[in-house]
């Protein structure tokens, strides 16, 4: 199980809560992926789901943008399943996960609490 597996498994699901932990841990952690969405020019998208207000969604197109063709790839490849469905789970799951992984607009530790 994955450093942030407990906190997500009950607001997505467990499956999806190890997907989400999976891109986690391949992009360090949840300001990782907040660096690489902001590299590859999405940045006013993950900082709606940093930040206070709705968030705003993205697209299976967008999930591959932000996270890079080869990371999604790869975790497709890992779970055994098509690229193009790994993108469109991801683009159902990553904004409400991003958010709730930012309390208060800072990413948690992977130990659940904000770092300090």
């Amino acid at each position: 199980m994955g450093m942030f597996d407990g906190i997500l498994g009950g607001m997505i699901g467990a499956g999806m809560a190890g997907v989400v932990n999976d891109v986690l841990e391949r992009h360090g952690g949840v300001q990782g992926v907040i660096n690489q969405f902001q590299t590859n020019g999405l940045g006013p998208t993950v900082q709606s789901w940093v930040g206070p207000g709705a968030n705003q969604p993205i697209t299976p197109a967008q999930v591959h943008q932000g996270l890079g063709p080869e990371a999604i790839e790869a975790l497709a490849a890992k779970l055994g399943i098509p690229p193009a469905e790994l993108a469109s789970k991801l683009a159902e799951v990553l904004p409400q996960s991003i958010d709730h992984l930012t309390p208060g607009g800072v990413p948690m530790s992977p130990w659940g609490a904000p770092p300090a």
